[in-house]
């Protein structure tokens, strides 16, 4: 079984190497990683163009970081679908092994683990740790979403219900999960341990006040699929953030 791993990258020079060693590093066979590039005006291109296992580089503008995961998405030969961002590493060599394992069960759709928040320059200096846990669906309602970056889906999941919506600048990843699990009541298996490491810093970590008005998507994100959260859902879902620092 193949896996197709989507990375979105612009100006990226800094910290591509890493993502790039740490997918070509991968102990799994079957990898198809396919970079999108929005005209990167740095080096980005130049280590790219150093790994031989990268399958498809497709260098043109975009709309952003969503519409770059979407081109990737389409362009997906495998059956399963990971995304990584160019600042991000998988915290070893089993990472996609362990995740494929899980592909096995035929009725899992989704597959998605823990992440670690890391120090721009030590990816060794943990900051904070994003420890998923199990859901239901009463989950969503209490604030409850698994990060993205450890988020690995069926293409065929997509094929039916659809890619990342446009409309939203900081919350399509929140919607997509929101669509996937809570309206469509998808199966998802958890492995209980951290898959990912991203460094602090990010677009979607940049500051308290960002996430606030984050939060005004969030909600549009559960009206675009016909839900209501409960009044203290989304003042819970950046506040279940604390935690992530007490775990190390």
């Amino acid at each position: 079984m193949k896996i197709s791993i989507i990375t979105a990258t612009f100006n990226s020079a800094r910290t591509i190497q890493d993502t790039l060693q740490s997918i070509a590093e991968q102990s799994y066979p079957h990898i198809e990683h396919i970079i999108i590039d929005g005209l990167s005006g740095d080096d980005t291109l130049l280590y790219v163009k150093r790994f031989s296992h990268v399958a498809q580089l497709v260098c043109e503008k975009d709309k952003g970081i969503y519409d770059a995961m979407n081109k990737g998405i389409a362009r997906a030969s495998g059956e399963v679908v990971g995304i990584l961002n160019s600042d991000d590493i998988y915290i070893n060599d089993r990472v996609i092994g362990k995740v494929m394992k899980e592909f096995e069960d035929d009725s899992i759709d989704i597959v998605y683990g823990d992440l670690q928040y890391v120090n721009q320059m030590d990816l060794n200096k943990v900051v904070r740790t994003w420890k998923a846990g199990s859901f239901t669906k009463k989950s969503f309602y209490y604030g409850w979403m698994p990060p993205h970056p450890s988020f690995f889906v069926r293409k065929k999941v997509y094929d039916r219900l659809g890619l990342f919506n446009l409309e939203l600048k900081t919350a399509a990843d929140y919607e997509i999960i929101i669509r996937f699990l809570l309206k469509n009541e998808l199966k998802a298996a958890y492995l209980p341990e951290v898959l990912v490491k991203m460094r602090t810093g990010g677009a979607s970590n940049a500051s308290l006040m960002q996430r606030i008005r984050a939060n005004r998507e969030d909600k549009k994100a559960w009206k675009m699929n016909g839900l209501r959260p409960n009044l203290f859902t989304l003042v819970l879902k950046p506040l279940r953030k604390i935690n992530q620092f007490l775990i190390k």
